[in-house]
């Protein structure tokens, strides 16, 4: 498999998973050295929650011995607010500054919600954010989620590329109005995510948890290999991440994934892995 395809999971620290991935005796603070001797790339989710700081940044590089390169999805009040405090972004991406001086950063995730529409003052904002995070990291690798597939044309894919943001394909249940499992490169990095294809517990649900409760089968996941192939021949570096956190389903799909991508594809008999 291309060393420009990486392959891990939305977040690493979740309580369900020990006895599943992490052994039944292994601390939580212990989790990432672990997690990094199964996957070289890890998405960070814990900074959509809560602002990150440099020491915390710095903690994964020496947890993750240096092995893994991180994603990181911006914190809420960036994307899920209208015009975040210009302190807050710069505070933003001088958190990210370990990651970036250990060569441990891979990209800026900047997840929009379903309610962020296509029109032309939310394509402003997003420029206006991603001018604020740029000023303080001119060359920083961003990709954009959008949600609503009102999102979905050549329009909107040239004005990403033009630029310079990458599009973050998904897969997620074909509930009405959400984004649909398009492919494509629009920057230097292609992004993928998993998930999960739970529809009846995508909107209605006790548990958040309860949404990405779902395990891709094999053949879901041989349909998508292609597709990532064909990202990774046109980006520079392309991230597959599975969000399908619930009881660890993340690990098995990651695995099985990293194994199918692994496989010469049919058309090229004999290639090399």
């Amino acid at each position: 498999m291309s060393r420009s395809i990486r392959v891990g999971t939305s977040g690493f620290s979740y309580p369900d998973w020990k006895g599943i991935f992490y052994p039944p005796g292994r601390e939580a603070r212990d989790f990432l050295a672990y997690y990094a001797q199964h996957f070289d790339t890890c998405e960070l989710n814990f900074t959509y929650y809560r602002m990150p700081d440099a020491r915390t940044m710095d903690s994964m590089v020496c947890k993750s011995g240096g092995r893994v390169e991180f994603t990181v999805k911006a914190f809420q009040a960036m994307t899920h607010t209208r015009d975040a405090p210009a302190e807050v972004v710069a505070s933003f991406v001088d958190a990210l500054r370990p990651l970036r001086e250990a060569r441990a950063f891979g990209a800026l995730l900047l997840q929009f919600p379903f309610s962020f529409k296509r029109d032309t003052a939310n394509k402003d904002y997003a420029l206006r954010l991603v001018g604020g995070l740029r000023a303080g990291w001119d060359d920083i690798p961003i990709v954009i989620e959008l949600r609503h597939k009102s999102w979905v044309s050549d329009e909107v894919f040239t004005w990403l590329r033009t630029n310079g943001l990458g599009f973050c394909c998904v897969d997620e249940p074909r509930v009405e109005n959400l984004m649909p499992p398009v492919s494509v490169a629009t920057g230097p990095v292609a992004y993928v995510r998993f998930h999960g294809r739970n529809a009846a517990k995508w909107w209605k649900h006790e548990n958040p948890a309860e949404r990405y409760d779902y395990r891709y089968a094999d053949d879901e996941l041989e349909a998508w290999a292609p597709r990532i192939r064909a990202l990774a021949s046109v980006a520079e570096k392309t991230f597959v991440f599975f969000n399908n956190h619930f009881q660890a389903k993340a690990v098995d799909n990651a695995k099985r994934l990293l194994a199918l991508l692994s496989e010469a594809p049919p058309w090229e008999e004999g290639a090399q892995a």
